[in-house]
């Protein structure tokens, strides 16, 4: 910890030689009223380099700080619908100037020509927008490391966005998806020298952008607007590398657009855990994320919805898709895309677990090991139409489907409080199975003139259907008075399931008065799901014993009806958004096979209302409350037993009841360009009824039973924030990111079908800094903690405390030129593992990349895991257990690879000033 302490304090005072100064003044109009928001900013003269920028506050008064060696500043102010000014000042510490009156800009008027850079950031009424050509990146930069750069832009080691303290749910590319809806394979893709515009909005639905309705605001959406003469052409990019212990990677994207015309293709193949879709240099494909490898680090991702690498184990991954998209003349525009992947995981296992009774405690031991293999289709197709300016039509249907096979072996024993065996268990299975799904949304809209009154339906369809052949094999041994009693289970389990689902939802906003509306609403929503499953027993090598008491042909059928009214206003500064109806479920469900039905409706109110405060441009405090109920799932609900574990045997229960949950949620963000800090805090509460829960008894022979049932008084709670810090000087930057976050939960449960309470108290401070020099170095140290406190109203010997420690350091140099050496270490250490397990992990992943022929080709050597120490154990701690878990991952080996990058933009010359200028005539 000193040692995190001492280089921070090393690299505040490294930015501390530059000379210090400070511009404060006031933005007015010809009139003098003051402008807000207007983006005040000073560029080193010989170069047009960005020193330092700020946006002027609601008075019109702006101060603007900065570092720098330049003797003289351009000084340059800038709003919308404005003449900017610009005027050359000396650097000292503090400068205060007069008034600065922008005028009106009037094409008409063209007695003076006056040359200007484009602002770094300008502020519009409903978007947030940045200059790419404004904030220095690497040449060969991506997206995302132009999104590191951006004030109030954060950027995790996972990739995951947030814009002061909000996440980034969707990233769009001239205002239309790229690649689906997963934002990163647009983050690690798209090349910065391409990018003109980085835009910031509420997130809105393509319905809420046409008719004009207020957005998400606790989610946003990044549009980026590509350079006018790089708008036509392509891009893309060929790997390819072998390594030790047989591994290797194979990886290529190509994107080609043309105005509103866009087509990508990518596909690869690995057996290192990897997505291949990065045009990250340094650690791209290094089993998963290399830089966010932690202690339970399995190497998993997911590309557009699908899944590769599952919990733990190796992953040999096959994946190829498309993407198109297109937009004509006639206001109609399609989006296809399409994904194949193919995974073969190896997985294997180890956990003990101590199992806590109310006044005893016994102990489980397993070993297993599986390997799945997988083929996936996803497709999915959008298309929109525009028949008039009021009118418009959308149809997206989609379709999944998976096919597959498994082997599955588990040897598992149970041990008394005294560590005496009680039984035990071998399992081997293997699974054939298939599933699809096919869902459609029509989405119509009429607007109502211009003020924002519309009707809007939609309509939405889905089946779905899922079939297994599990053939199941085990013996199991019990250990009773002294002799030892063998039970063998030999059968086949035929299950399938379907569902069919439907709904319809009817909105109409009335305008009561500018920007006040009547929203009546009205959804329907109706599904019928299907479970048939039947076992049969092996007589002479044959399955033809069909064991009635282990089948069931199970259905459930719900319908949910949810009428609603609000009034809601829209305003700049407020914002106001209340629903208040009637949340009615009906469930049935009926058993064929016993003849039992069940039939129940429950009525709960329904609330959905927010209230946000906008105190400035980028300051604002928001509280809602929100209600919802959730039907159990089809295994909670069916009465049938499975045994499939013969030493934890599970069946539903249909009388359960939908769980109704109540929400209240308070944000504050803010962000100050002038000191270029944030802080973000936040605190919500869940507070649960007939929470659908697990409850179990053991019998003599240390077999537990288990089933479903519905508890009240389930609370969880959430209190958090962060706060961020960049001091910039020139080229050198350091960005500090603090953070804490505590939690509460009260649960309710049982214990060998005894009741009680426990509640768990979280605590998780951290820090990650960056300090970089541009086109030199950037490092990244981090440190989280992670106190828990848990305790029991029975059994008070079962309470406990532990503290978990993550420690990181990532490195990337890019000196000498074109060569880029990367390094990321990561040490974990849990605190309440049990003897035998490994409580501490050290990663370490290095690269070593070398740029040739005019930085299109890489020459990568990597290795991963180099002290060969990376483990997956981990203690999972539950209401009636304490677990160990140790899991098979990828560990250390080397690899040699090659890439090289295609691109040709069409158009017009590049660019050649920093800041993208512009003649201005007045």
């Amino acid at each position: 910890m000193r040692f995190y302490l001492s280089l921070l304090g090393i690299l505040i005072s490294s930015m501390s030689f530059a000379q210090e100064f400070q511009i404060s003044g006031k933005v007015v109009d010809d009139t003098s009223n003051p402008l807000e928001s207007a983006t005040i900013y000073t560029e080193i003269p010989a170069d047009s380099s960005l020193v330092s920028y700020t946006i002027s506050e609601k008075n019109g008064s702006f101060l603007l700080k900065g570092n720098t060696e330049a003797k003289k500043l351009n000084l340059i102010i800038s709003y919308n619908g404005y003449a900017p000014h610009q005027q050359v000042i000396e650097v000292k510490k503090n400068i205060a100037l007069e008034d600065i009156q922008l005028k009106l800009m009037d094409n008409a008027l063209d007695e003076v020509t006056l040359t200007a850079t484009r602002a770094p950031i300008t502020i519009k009424k409903d978007t947030l927008e940045f200059n790419a050509n404004s904030f220095n990146t690497r040449q060969d930069a991506n997206l995302e490391d132009l999104m590191k750069k951006l004030p109030g832009v954060e950027v995790d080691s996972d990739g995951n966005i947030t814009v002061n303290g909000k996440p980034v749910s969707r990233i769009l590319v001239n205002g239309k998806e790229f690649f689906g809806d997963d934002p990163k394979i647009a983050t690690k893709n798209l090349p910065k020298e391409i990018i003109d515009k980085v835009q910031v909005t509420d997130t809105k639905t393509k319905s809420e952008e046409f008719t004009g309705k207020a957005g998400d605001a606790d989610n946003k959406t990044i549009n980026i607007e590509l350079k006018e003469d790089k708008n036509k052409g392509y891009f893309s990019r060929l790997t390819a590398g072998g390594g030790t212990d047989d591994r290797y990677e194979l990886s290529g994207i190509g994107n080609y657009f043309k105005d509103d015309l866009r087509v990508s293709v990518l596909a690869s193949s690995n057996n290192i855990n990897s997505s291949g879709f990065s045009f990250d240099e340094v650690f791209d494909m290094m089993g998963g994320n290399a830089r966010s490898v932690r202690f339970n680090s399995n190497g998993s991702f997911s590309i557009n919805g699908n899944g590769f690498g599952s919990s733990g184990g190796i992953t040999k991954s096959e994946t190829a898709g498309f993407n198109f998209v297109n937009e004509w003349e006639n206001d109609m525009e399609l989006s296809v895309d399409y994904f194949y992947g193919k995974n073969d995981t190896e997985t294997r296992t180890r956990i003990e677990r101590e199992n806590i009774l109310p006044d005893s405690r016994y102990f489980t031991n397993s070993e297993s090991s599986s390997n799945l293999v997988n083929d996936s289709h996803r497709a999915n197709l959008r298309y929109e139409v525009e028949f008039d300016t009021l009118t418009r039509l959308s149809i997206s249907p989609r379709f999944n489907a998976n096919i597959g096979f498994s082997s599955r072996n588990r040897l598992e024993e149970t041990l008394d409080e005294n560590k005496e065996i009680q039984n035990a268990s071998v399992t081997d299975e293997m699974e054939d199975l298939a599933s699809a799904d096919f869902t459609n949304r029509i989405d119509f809209i009429k607007r109502f003139g211009g003020r924002g009154s519309y009707l809007q339906v939609d309509l939405d369809h889905s089946h779905s259907k899922q079939q297994n052949d599990n053939f199941i094999f085990s013996e199991s041994v019990f250990s009773s008075g002294g002799t030892d009693q063998i039970e063998v289970q030999d059968q086949l389990i035929d299950q399938d399931e379907k569902e069919n689902s439907f709904g319809i939802g009817v909105s109409k906003r009335s305008v009561l008065a500018d920007k006040l509306f009547l929203d009546i609403n009205y959804e329907f929503s109706t599904s019928k799901s299907r479970n048939t499953r039947n076992v049969f027993d092996a007589i002479d090598g044959d399955y033809s014993g069909f064991n009635e008491l282990l089948s069931n042909d199970f259905e459930v059928e719900s319908y949910k009806h949810t009428p609603n009214a609000g009034v809601n206003y829209e305003g700049e500064k407020w914002r106001i958004s209340t629903e208040l109806g009637l949340l009615s479920t009906t469930l049935k469900t009926d058993n064929f096979l016993e003849e039992v039905t069940f039939d129940n409706t429950y009525n709960n109110l329904f609330v959905d209302a927010d209230v946000r405060y906008s105190l400035e441009r980028s300051k604002s405090v928001s509280l809602g409350y929100s209600t919802n109920a959730e039907v159990p799932s089809v295994r909670q609900l069916q009465p049938v037993i499975d045994r499939t574990n013969p030493l934890n045997i599970v069946v539903g229960n249909p009388e359960l009841q939908p769980t109704f949950n109540q929400r209240v949620n308070f944000n504050f963000r803010n962000f100050d360009f002038a000191s270029r800090s944030g802080f973000f805090t936040y605190l919500y509460f869940n507070f649960t009824d007939n929470q659908v829960v697990a409850t179990s008894s053991l019998d003599e022979n240390f077999i537990r039973r288990t089933t479903y049932t519905n508890v009240d008084g389930v609370i969880s709670g959430n209190l958090g924030g962060s706060y961020t810090k960049t001091f910039k000087k020139d080229a050198r930057e350091l960005r500090m990111r603090l953070r804490a976050n505590g939690g509460y939960n009260h649960n309710v449960g049982f214990i060998n079908a005894v009741k009680y309470n426990s509640d768990q108290y979280t605590l998780s401070p951290g820090f990650q800094l960056t300090y970089a020099i541009d086109d030199l170095f950037e490092i990244n140290p981090g440190y989280t903690l992670n106190y828990n406190d848990i305790r029991y109203d029975i059994n008070s010997g079962r309470d406990q405390s532990y503290v978990n420690h993550t420690l990181s350091l990532e490195a990337t140099t890019y000196w000498p030129k074109n060569v880029v050496f990367g390094n990321d270490i990561s040490y974990n250490e849990y605190g309440n593992v049990s003897p035998g397990f490994d409580n501490t992990s050290l990663l370490w992943n290095m690269s070593l990349g070398y740029q040739f022929l005019k930085e299109k080709a890489t020459l990568k050597v990597k290795v991963y895991d180099l002290l060969n120490q990376n483990v997956d154990t981990r203690r999972l701690v539950g209401d009636d257990y304490i677990q160990d878990v140790n899991n098979l991952i990828l560990q250390r080996y080397g690899m040699l690879s090659f890439t090289y990058k295609f691109s040709s933009f069409g158009g017009g010359k590049p660019e050649g000033r920093r800041g993208g200028n512009r003649i201005i005539r007045m």
